[in-house]
């Protein structure tokens, strides 16, 4: 039997003083509410009520455990009204994944507008480029630049990265030219540990051309690699929109541009629910109709 039903049977025969008035008032039988109070006898090892020809009165240990099943009643209602009010209203805590460069250039001004527009919102930002379990981690949502592999989490589209490869005037001015792909191989390469292989990249102009690299500096922080490109340390190759106030200063110069451009799409990912949070569901509809 489900122990939560038996315990809002034996409250309302606590109340009423009969199985029958209890039964009545439930539009059940006195049978089955009997049945009830002896099955949660059972399960607790005690005598919960004195039965008399006419009446019932409660045992000592039914006084007791009458003011527990009371307060656990009002606990799980409680709970289940809070889970509702989630189911419709905005409000409580957001716990979102981000990548650090993302987090800052492209996440802060919709983030800002959509707590703007909903004030009961507060959000639990993890900058992050690495893939986090959301379940082990409380994530509510990841936002992720990968083609995504079947894990049983849904996903939305947000935007495609589109890859750019860089270098610092002063870098390309000491160094030999870089007319073609494969001039790579003579020249520091700045890499983003996170990719797998960091060390090689890959072009398109008609036909795939795989070239491996010498690894100056290694790092699983775009902004690391985008800074020591500026020092002219060497060549690095990110997403352009994390590049395109100094591409357009001209504090970095972009290389290679002949070749087809790579795109990597951005996702929102997400814990396949049917019963997802207000909050979710309003927060992944937003940022996506700001970004398409």
């Amino acid at each position: 039997m489900d122990k939560f039903d038996c315990l809002n049977v034996f409250t309302r025969v606590a109340r009423l003083g009969t199985f029958t008035a209890a039964a009545n008032e439930l539009n059940t039988t006195q049978s089955a509410v009997s049945k009830k109070i002896a099955w949660l006898e059972k399960q607790v090892g005690i005598t919960l009520f004195h039965r008399h020809a006419r009446a019932i009165s409660l045992t000592t240990g039914g006084k007791q455990y009458l003011r527990l099943a009371l307060k656990l009643i009002d606990e799980m209602n409680l709970v289940e009204s809070q889970l509702r009010q989630e189911q419709t209203s905005i409000s409580g805590t957001l716990k979102l994944s981000v990548p650090s460069a993302f987090s800052v250039q492209k996440l802060s001004e919709p983030l800002n507008e959509f707590l703007n527009l909903h004030p009961e919102l507060s959000v639990d930002v993890s900058v992050s480029d690495k893939f986090v379990d959301l379940v082990e981690s409380d994530i509510d949502i990841a936002i992720r630049a990968a083609y995504l592999k079947d894990s049983g989490l849904k996903a939305r589209w947000i935007m495609d990265n589109e890859l750019a490869y860089f270098a610092s005037p002063d870098y390309l001015e000491k160094h030999p030219p870089i007319e073609i792909a494969d001039d790579l191989t003579l020249h520091q390469c700045l890499t983003y540990s996170l990719s797998t292989p960091s060390n090689l990249w890959r072009f398109n102009d008609g036909k795939e051309t795989k070239v491996k690299i010498k690894e100056q500096v290694r790092s699983d922080s775009p902004e690391m690699l985008v800074q020591m490109a500026k020092l002219g340390q060497g060549v690095a190759a990110m997403p352009k929109w994390m590049v395109e106030h100094e591409l357009k200063s001209g504090s970095l110069t972009q290389i290679l541009d002949q070749y087809k451009t790579v795109k990597l799409p951005m996702y929102m990912v997400y814990k396949d629910s049917e019963h997802q949070p207000q909050r979710i569901r309003a927060f992944i509809d937003f940022i996506s109709n700001y970004f398409s």
